[in-house]
């Protein structure tokens, strides 16, 4: 999230919606961790992969994607960048 928090959660803990559904909550929203800055479908072979997180202002960190704590769907994250300057947030994700 935009604010560097972020977390891996089981493909199963979404449930199946049909027309009319109104939606299902992937991440608990706040302003201390921000929007939601990117989300992927990760398959088990790219668990192996790194994930590369880029700042505003330039901080760029790389992490093993294992390395992101499995939460439930509804959650808020874990702090996975800290921000060197004030006022910086994440601007994207990618994997490597």
């Amino acid at each position: 999230m935009a604010q560097g928090y972020g977390k891996r959660t089981k493909l199963k803990e979404y449930k199946v919606q049909n027309r009319g559904g109104s939606g299902v909550r992937t991440a608990h929203v706040t302003p201390k961790t921000g929007q939601v800055v990117s989300a992927f479908v990760v398959n088990a072979k790219r668990e192996k992969e790194d994930l590369i997180v880029m700042s505003d202002k330039g901080q760029v960190i790389r992490l093993l994607l294992k390395s992101v704590s499995v939460l439930g769907r509804d959650t808020q994250g874990v702090r996975i960048m800290r921000f060197k300057e004030s006022g910086d947030q994440v601007a994207s994700v990618t994997f490597v």
